[in-house]
């Protein structure tokens, strides 16, 4: 029985350490906001015409 002690209480604390971390990254870390350009081809927009048109 000691080792399963020891066992849930080492997955306690990494647990508890992942948490933390977590939780100081939240508090501490402030994104920074900024410009996305994305360039999109033209012949995906208007694809180029294939065959005619049927009434």
């Amino acid at each position: 029985m000691p080792t399963l002690f020891r066992f849930l209480v080492i997955c306690a604390v990494i647990a508890g350490s992942v948490y933390g971390a977590m939780w100081a990254l939240v508090l501490f870390v402030e994104p920074q906001p900024r410009d996305v350009t994305i360039r999109i081809p033209s012949e995906r927009v208007n694809p180029p015409a294939t065959g005619s048109v049927k009434p």
